[in-house]
């Protein structure tokens, strides 16, 4: 007889029990609705403003502990207070002891709070659906802060921009929001972040949408400024209402002056891309000297780094003090290019032996050392034509970083915030795009993103998992419907507008030249509005985005949809002659195409992991 086994008894945990109806109503209405994003803006721009808060004052704290002063740079040589048996040599040791903490602590917990933290930010944005985890937030803000306590030659921005975007990850993870959302809120944490560390709302927000969401819309600008509002008045409330920068006004005397700047953008936007080949010159230096582990890194390295500062101690932590004087005109030109090199070598060196802070500071820093040096330069030449030393040192600061980060609109908003000086804003304009410009024509990478392609990562190509990447039009090419004559009337050419299968015909002209389309709907509109009149197709030439051969299937894609028509003409190289044709129909056959042949996932099950089996 076969007895039946007896149930289990039931577990004393028993069911998982339901949220209450309130806070599942709750959350549902956050992850949905459309008044839930402004509300976790408001909760991100307030949690990085008191997270900016506690960074600074974590960066004061250990500045004080580790120099003994509120800021060495300003302080020459002085001995350490805490120290003063060891006078001014306690800088040898001030960057192996904050390396000896943050070392371990970053290799242990969070490795992607090593370095300036722009990038990895960007990376997860763009590639990874804005997730970034919890703990990188307490990681980075104490290695930071004991990094630039400790001497680091490293600014705020990049941390606080890590900790926001962190931030904005965890609270969209905890509410489960979908990822375009969630690439909303690390933008609102970076923004957040940079406007109360700074008192740079406008700022803020231009550098989440030109750098981190690198697109504007209406919704995301929105949230953006929402959660840089609200940590911009946190902020304020804890750090007053001043500019970041306290410099004296400057104003252009001699129109003469404004070819002076221009010629200051184009040098500026040079030494932006030698500093960002610098950086990682030294960074694949350092990686090719140590053979030690890695959390003893930033110790050893530590001693080269204080070494420099027992020399120059104005390279200590960030240096605004430094920056100051030397905009005021209180440094000898030559020092002036001292402190320039100094500061591409310490902090190329920070960040080469693992120390974590960022390379904004750092970019104005140089640019206030070129720019004056530039000043006082042109003064003694031109001295009836050059104005303020101070005013060059300015520019400088802004080109500079706008010829490392290509970022020019963050740039000339961040300069007006950080000096509140808008009395050159149209030479600085005008530098900073001249700047921009030299920047693009000698490299095609930024400080920012050369560091994730020498990890294999371009933002401007499509992830490896998209149904598109690597397909081009050339792979999708029809054949070229029958063009229509420019000078070709429009009434005769509304019939072959009709026949056409795609609604949209090319227009070359008399030699076969490439001028552009004309739609049926066009056609039918115009001749509607002005019966009677002789109209030819040439008045009503349409020219879409160019789509060459070469193109990206993503991106013709993109212009199939923005275009009038439901196709493109395929050009040349040189955009003058018809190659061929695309059309949705086309993309589509190619989608479906490149989706059968991709193999499908093998799915192991729990029993049969070992042995690889398949499930049924």
């Amino acid at each position: 007889m076969t007895t039946t086994p007896a149930a289990p008894p039931p577990s004393p945990a028993g069911p998982p029990v339901p949220l209450p109806t309130f806070p599942r109503r709750a959350l549902a209405y956050l992850r949905g609705a459309a008044g839930g994003l402004p509300l976790l803006a408001l909760v991100v721009g307030a949690g990085a403003g008191g997270g900016a808060i506690a960074f600074r004052r974590l960066i004061e704290t250990f500045t004080h502990l580790l120099s003994g002063h509120a800021d060495y740079a300003a302080a020459g040589h002085a001995a350490n207070p805490h120290v003063p048996w060891l006078g001014r040599w306690f800088v040898l040791l001030a960057p192996v002891l904050a390396g000896l903490v943050y070392g371990p602590l970053v290799h242990r917990f969070a490795r992607e709070a090593r370095g300036h933290g722009v990038p990895e930010v960007m990376d997860a944005v763009a590639r990874r659906g804005g997730h970034i985890p919890g703990k990188v937030a307490v990681v980075k803000s104490l290695a930071s802060a004991l990094c630039i306590g400790g001497g680091g030659s490293v600014g705020r921005e990049g941390p606080i921009v890590q900790i926001g975007s962190a931030l904005g990850s965890t609270v969209g993870r905890l509410v489960r929001i979908t990822e375009d959302r969630m690439r909303v809120l690390v933008a609102c944490g970076a923004a957040a972040g940079i406007a109360a560390t700074f008192n740079a709302p406008l700022a803020g927000v231009f550098f989440a949408m030109e750098l981190i969401l690198r697109d504007f819309t209406a919704e995301s600008f929105g949230m953006v400024v929402l959660a840089s509002v609200t940590s911009s008045v946190i902020g304020r409330a804890a750090f007053g209402d001043t500019p970041f920068l306290q410099l004296p006004p400057f104003t252009v005397h001699h129109f003469g002056e404004y070819a002076l700047f221009a010629l200051l953008g184009v040098v500026a936007g040079a030494v932006g891309v030698a500093f960002t080949r610098f950086l990682y010159l030294v960074e694949d230096g350092c990686d090719f000297a140590w053979r030690g582990p890695e959390w003893a890194r930033p110790a050893v390295g530590g001693l080269f780094l204080g070494g420099l500062l027992l020399v120059l101690p104005q390279m200590y932590g960030v240096g605004y003090p430094v920056l100051e004087k030397a905009v005021g005109g209180g440094y000898a030109i030559a020092f002036l290019v001292l402190l320039l090199a100094a500061k591409m070598v310490a902090t190329s060196l920070t960040i080469g032996i693992g120390g974590s802070g960022g390379v904004f500071a750092p970019s104005l820093f140089m640019g206030a050392m070129l720019g004056s040096a530039y000043g006082a330069v042109a003064r003694e030449a031109l001295p009836g034509v050059a104005g303020p030393v101070g005013a060059y040192g300015l520019i400088g600061m802004g080109a500079v970083f706008a010829g490392a980060a290509r970022a020019p609109i963050t740039a000339v908003i961040i300069m007006f915030e950080l000096t509140g000086e808008y009395s050159i804003i149209l030479p600085l304009m005008a530098a900073i795009a001249l700047a921009t410009g030299v920047s693009r024509l000698l490299t095609r990478d930024t400080v920012y993103t050369l560091k994730l392609r020498r990890r294999g990562v371009d933002l401007d190509e499509a992830p490896p998992g998209t149904p598109f990447a690597g397909l081009t039009v050339e792979s999708v090419l029809e054949p070229v419907p029958a063009p229509l004559d420019g000078a070709t009337p429009l009434t005769e050419a509304a019939e072959a507008l009709a026949r056409a299968p795609h609604g949209v015909l090319p227009v070359l002209d008399a030699d076969g030249g490439y001028l552009g389309t004309v739609t049926a709907r066009s056609a039918a509109e115009t001749l509607a509005d002005h019966v009677g009149e002789p109209l030819d197709v040439a008045a009503i030439i349409h020219v879409p985005h160019p789509v060459t051969a070469a193109t990206d299937l993503g991106d013709a894609l993109s212009a199939l949809v923005a275009a009038e028509g439901a196709g493109l003409p395929v050009l040349d190289r040189t955009r003058t002659r018809l190659v061929g044709w695309v059309s949705h129909q086309s993309v589509l056959h190619a989608l479906h195409h490149e989706t059968r042949e991709q193999p499908a996932p093998v799915a192991i099950s729990r029993a049969g992991a070992g042995a690889g089996t398949k499930e049924p």
